[in-house]
């Protein structure tokens, strides 16, 4: 499952404990235009490599006066706005560079009823120390430009909570006014439209959860704002109203007690004049096993609980249906029409309920749902039949159109429009964090992708996701290792997390798989990456937990079927295989800045070259195609280093400053040198580059609109094309580019 994007998006614990904030300094907006014209000089085209999805759609916002636009926010991977014209979203972010990596975390987004073209996001993915801090953009022309106001506070998107909100408002008294909601530094006001905020008096403390305010909601001339740091009592409020924009009060008598201790989402029916609010008993969207829905009659105060199932039930299996609640939308045409989604509600499954009689009774969407994942066919996680979706708390009702209903899970955007038949709503939105990349030199396939989402991927096209789904036998919720036998590409293995095994072999170039016979006892908790040799006939696999806990390499020469630890070599060096020689494997002990070598197929390693860079600074190994001993050392700190002699002496390669990320694809015509692909830095900052003369010159193939945040995990060339790159993204999938 696009499950918990382990790594670069694992939830993280709320930073320490932040006094309640009484002002703020203002912030100035810069005025610069975050998707220039700039082209790359290459001329490249860059598009996605078609997954489909993949990852968490925190968020969903239909234009309430405009037909046919629509919004919608993910986790890591930045914003999009729906085209209707062509039925596919439009990525608005991916001008953000490397230093800027922490902005493709959305925390919250609004439009302004009256301007059809306003858009406002608010930017940031994590709350912790060695994050950045937050901002909010501000869109006249619907995100295809953009200004920006840095702030000095952080924001959380890829935390828990992120499914709640939205935290961003446009003022329905007053168009120019904002408002949005903290985390950790309660609530904050702009009076130009977003260009600078100030801090406002509000009446209640934030707390160490990381959550503050919720949700912010207009219902007629006033405002509502949820509080996620309440207790669930009714001495601690977690709703909250304005009428006059100035002075904030807890709405009187509503919901107290477990099933109500987060407000998770709230909708203003402007029809009927009811507020409906669904809560949780954690901000999800994991954890949550109790919730439920109120509505709020605003022209009386009037509060009814309109809960479509109370969670605790048994479930068919003799467990308990432990669940909270997550999205809700109203039919802006007809009164007291609306829907709401459960949430965490993983033994009976995740549903939308629809009410047309204000919540009196309720019909679950999803016992007649019909679900056609045939353009995704990764939603049936190896199974026979999809499931109707999981971490549902962003939920859509289309203004226009009573019977369009969207809603997101942790791995797609589900669509319909007779509320029976569902599809994936998700051309154009890519949001998989991609780890591993491999090129085949021979197949039907291009490119082997291995993500934190849905594992692996085999790519018979790259203009449609891939017609065999995720890589089955075991199924991996989240890839580690991908490694290719240079001299024999039929065989192909790959690691990760599984729930029948974390290891797994290909005898047909990655289409069909089979599990390892066994693996290392420590690989359940810790399938770190993995190296084939230049035949296939040995393994090696450096094993490491997820909380970066190195263990003992393990060897196998039989497939996988038993296994031995390496004694010789260092717990967590990188290692890479000789492209031609099956006796030689490399390993870098990145501790020691020291490049070990094995010359009897991995059975023992010896110390060449010493003295190399050291430390936590971020290294990849590479090993040029058809050359033995050929190896190219990437150091993020300070450049980029070769080797022609196995790894006895490295000479830096002056035409570098930072390396990140290396690869190779093939040669330029005329050129008897691979072309070298890199994400690293020529001059001072960071961008993707080719080299079509083993380093010595380098050309930029991105452009300022296309930089995709943090690219340091994965490059590579094809073999077969010159000039085509894949490049692994942190929320983006994988981007492929070619000269144009």
């Amino acid at each position: 499952m696009s499950t918990f994007h382990l790594s670069r998006r694992s939830v993280l614990a709320g930073s320490a404990a932040a006094a309640a904030v009484v002002s703020l300094p203002t912030v100035a907006g810069q005025a610069q235009a975050a998707a220039p014209a700039a082209v790359a000089k290459s001329g490249y085209r860059w598009r996605n490599a078609v997954m489909g999805g993949t990852g968490f759609i925190s968020g969903v916002l239909f234009h309430p006066s405009v037909r046919g636009l629509a919004y919608a926010r993910t986790d890591i991977g930045g914003a999009y706005r729906w085209d209707d014209r062509t039925d596919r979203w439009v990525p608005l972010t991916d001008h953000f560079g490397w230093d800027d990596w922490n902005l493709l975390g959305v925390e919250a987004m609004a439009v302004d009823p009256t301007h059809p073209n306003r858009l406002y996001l608010a930017l940031g993915t994590y709350t912790q120390p060695w994050a950045g801090n937050g901002a909010v953009l501000r869109s006249e022309d619907r995100g295809a430009t953009w200004k920006r106001t840095d702030l000095t506070v952080k924001f959380g998107g890829n935390e828990d909570g992120r499914g709640c909100g939205e935290r961003l408002l446009v003022d329905p008294r007053n168009r120019d006014t904002l408002w949005l909601g903290t985390r950790h530094d309660g609530l904050l006001k702009s009076t130009d439209r977003g260009a600078t905020w100030k801090a406002v008096s509000f009446p209640a403390t934030p707390s160490a959860t990381g959550q503050g305010i919720t949700l912010l909601v207009a219902a007629g001339r006033s405002v509502y704002a949820g509080w996620g740091d309440s207790d669930g009592t009714a001495d601690t409020p977690n709703l909250y109203r304005t009428s006059d924009g100035k002075t904030w009060e807890p709405v009187p008598g509503q919901p107290t007690g477990a099933a109500a201790k987060v407000p998770i989402r709230a909708a203003y029916d402007r029809l009927a004049r009811e507020l409906y609010v669904t809560y949780a008993n954690a901000p999800g969207p994991n954890g949550q096993s109790d919730g439920s829905v109120h509505k709020l009659r605003t022209t009386d105060g009037k509060w009814t609980e309109v809960t479509p199932v109370k969670p605790g039930g048994a479930t068919s299996d003799g467990g308990t249906d432990a669940f909270g609640y997550g999205g809700v939308a109203v039919d802006a045409r007809r009164p007291g029409t609306l829907v709401v989604s459960t949430n965490n509600r993983w033994a009976e499954i995740d549903t939308v309920f629809r009410s047309t009689d204000g919540g009196r009774t309720w019909k679950s969407l999803k016992d007649e749902a019909v679900l056609d994942v045939s353009e995704t066919p990764y939603l049936n996680w190896g199974k026979d039949k999809p499931k109707f979706g999981w971490w549902i708390q962003a939920v859509g009702l289309d203004p226009f159109d009573s019977e369009h209903v969207v809603y997101g899970t942790g791995a797609t955007l589900y669509g319909t429009r007779d509320l029976k038949r569902w599809a994936p709503q998700i051309r154009g939105l890519e949001e998989a964090s991609v780890v591993a990349l491999v090129s085949p030199p021979t197949g039907e396939a291009h490119l082997i992708s291995g993500s934190r989402d849905i594992g692996v991927l085999y790519h018979e096209r790259l203009t449609a996701s891939p017609s065999r789904g995720m890589a089955t036998n075991p199924v991996f919720g989240s890839s580690i290792g991908l490694a290719q036998a240079a001299a024999r590409p039929s065989y192909v293995v790959r690691t990760g997390s599984g729930d029948q095994g974390n290891g797994a072999w290909s005898n047909d170039g990655g289409k069909t798989w089979a599990p390892f016979a066994s693996q290392p006892a420590v690989a359940k908790d810790a399938p770190g990456p993995i190296v084939t040799n230049a035949d296939g006939s040995v393994l090696l696999w450096s094993l490491a937990h997820w909380d970066g806990t190195v263990y003992p390499a393990h060897r196998s020469a039989d497939n996988g079927a038993t296994w031995a630890e390496v004694a010789s070599l260092p717990k967590g060096a990188v290692l890479v295989a000789d492209p031609v020689d099956p006796t030689c494997f490399y390993a870098y002990d990145t501790s020691a800045g020291t490049l070990y070598a094995s010359t009897d197929s991995g059975l023992t390693f010896t110390a060449r070259a010493t003295g190399l860079s050291s430390g936590d600074a971020g290294f990849q190994l590479a090993a040029a195609p058809g050359r033995s001993g050929d190896l190219w050392l990437s150091v993020k700190a300070n450049g980029l280093y070769r080797s022609t002699d196995g790894g006895t002496g490295f000479t830096e390669v002056g035409s570098c400053r930072a390396s990140h990320t290396l690869g190779f694809g093939k040669a330029a015509t005329g050129a008897s040198y691979p072309a070298i692909y890199m994400a690293g830095a020529i001059e001072d900052f960071n961008a993707i580059y080719r080299s079509d003369d083993e380093a010595k010159t380098w050309t930029r193939i991105n452009d300022d609109r296309h930089r995709w945040g943090w690219t340091g995990a994965a490059i590579t060339g094809d073999p077969r094309v010159h000039g085509r790159v894949y490049l692994a993204t942190n929320g983006r999938g994988v981007q492929y580019g070619e000269p144009v």
